[in-house]
């Protein structure tokens, strides 16, 4: 398929947001190395692997709020979308992966207030997905009058421009990442308007 090439998804397909179960991981690792690929060039095969088994074992496991994006069909609005520190989810409490679009095309993990990680499916990139999965968090942010905090790659320009559109600002930077890798971070911060 080629990039933001959408034939897939399902005609009148609606985007669910919901909690990812332990047995999404395999496939949001998946999506995940798929994104690194097309992002994270510098980023060498050996080190993508060790970044992939580590999310398997320690990262998608660790996080307090684990997000997915997915398609299906559905008669619920996004303006009831759910709110990250509580159970109301689109699709219920103990929603389970859409029967007709049935991978994730993003996910979103994090410790609150710190955006952990956040990857779109590469074939979604552009079209609002992350916007979507990031509006969550901010939401919450505003109701508690709380400051979201995230890490990107300084190698990773699309990331950096995609977190100062929504509102983002550099608030520091570190020289290696958090392996102790030589790949810098920047800090960012995000304050409700």
């Amino acid at each position: 398929m080629k990039p933001n090439d959408h034939t897939s998804i399902p005609a009148g397909a609606t985007l669910h947001l919901r909690r990812a179960l332990a047995t999404d991981h395999a496939a949001l690792a998946d999506l995940w190395k798929r994104s690194v690929l097309a992002t994270h060039h510098f980023l060498t095969p050996l080190a993508v692997d060790e970044l992939y088994t580590a999310l398997l074992q320690e990262y998608l496991p660790g996080v307090e709020e684990l997000w997915l994006a997915e398609y299906g069909q559905s008669t619920a609005e996004m303006a009831d979308a759910p709110t990250p520190g509580t159970d109301s989810v689109k699709t219920g409490k103990d929603a389970k992966p859409s029967a007709d679009f049935p991978r994730p095309v993003g996910f979103m993990g994090f410790n609150w207030p710190q955006i952990e990680m956040l990857f779109v499916e590469p074939e979604f990139f552009g079209h609002g997905i992350g916007k979507t999965l990031l509006a969550l968090t901010q939401k919450r942010a505003i109701a508690e009058v709380a400051t979201l905090t995230l890490d990107v790659n300084e190698q990773n320009p699309a990331a950096l421009a995609f977190y100062a559109r929504m509102g983002f600002a550099v608030t520091g930077r570190s020289p290696v990442d958090g392996q102790g890798r030589p790949y810098p971070l920047l800090h960012m911060a995000w304050r409700q308007p």
